[in-house]
């Protein structure tokens, strides 16, 4: 199940201090043009994914817990949503109880099972048993790199395209809200935040992009980002 909604770039192994990321100021704006309109679009998304250019992924900054197990392998399901004005991400918003991130914002997603066929089906399973979406409504366009998060795991985000009509059912457990956000706003540069966070004497950067009253940050907008350059290559 969902277990890092955007990940905490402050964790070490002896202790977790909470803060609000919301209060850390913003250090610069990434800044980059939008991508194009025509590229946000089923069709163009379906001829990249099928034949994907050279590009390179954004260096994150949350691979740092030196943790002597390896990452464990997750997926995470990045669903577009087909609507009359354009394509619009689906998000999830973690209840308020969680031990681990609660109250964050994350992709349908999380640990894969010994079951599962592979990265795509964890990712469709997953998002599945948290938001009742049934992979029957799911177009897979293909996977970004793996993402390594400071809590250990390696997550293989599926990008997908999701055609309405279709039923969603959160887990109360897990899932406060389920939203959308229009996926060219979140694939603008002007809208990408850098910000930082001291301890001690190391300093940790992550990426935010704050929309309406949602707050995207860490390893959800890690990911967003090399989604915003595989994009623009």
């Amino acid at each position: 199940m969902l277990w890092f909604a955007s990940d905490h770039p402050w964790r070490t192994p002896l202790a977790t201090p909470q803060f609000d990321p919301t209060r850390l100021p913003v250090d610069a704006i990434a800044g980059e043009a939008p991508v194009p309109a025509h590229r946000l679009t089923p069709d163009w998304l379906r001829q990249r994914f099928a034949a994907p250019p050279p590009w390179t992924p954004e260096a994150s900054d949350e691979n740092w817990s030196k943790r002597p197990a390896p990452p464990a392998p997750a997926s995470v399901l990045v669903p577009l949503v087909e609507r009359e004005y354009g394509l619009a991400l689906l998000l999830t918003l973690r209840t308020a109880h969680l031990n681990d991130h609660a109250g964050q914002i994350a992709f349908p997603g999380g640990r894969a099972e010994h079951f599962d066929l592979d990265a795509v089906d964890t990712a469709l399973r997953e998002t599945e048993e948290e938001i009742g979406l049934h992979r029957r409504h799911v177009e897979v366009l293909g996977t970004l790199p793996l993402y390594t998060t400071g809590t250990g795991y390696a997550v293989t985000p599926v990008v997908a395209l999701v055609k309405p009509p279709f039923e969603l059912k959160a887990d109360p457990f897990e899932v406060a809200e389920i939203f959308e956000v229009p996926l060219a706003f979140l694939m603008d540069g002007a809208h990408h935040e850098r910000r930082a966070l001291a301890i001690g004497e190391q300093r940790r950067t992550f990426y935010a992009m704050p929309y309406e009253r949602y707050f995207i940050w860490g390893a959800t907008a890690g990911m967003l980002r090399n989604l915003f350059h595989f994009l623009r290559a």
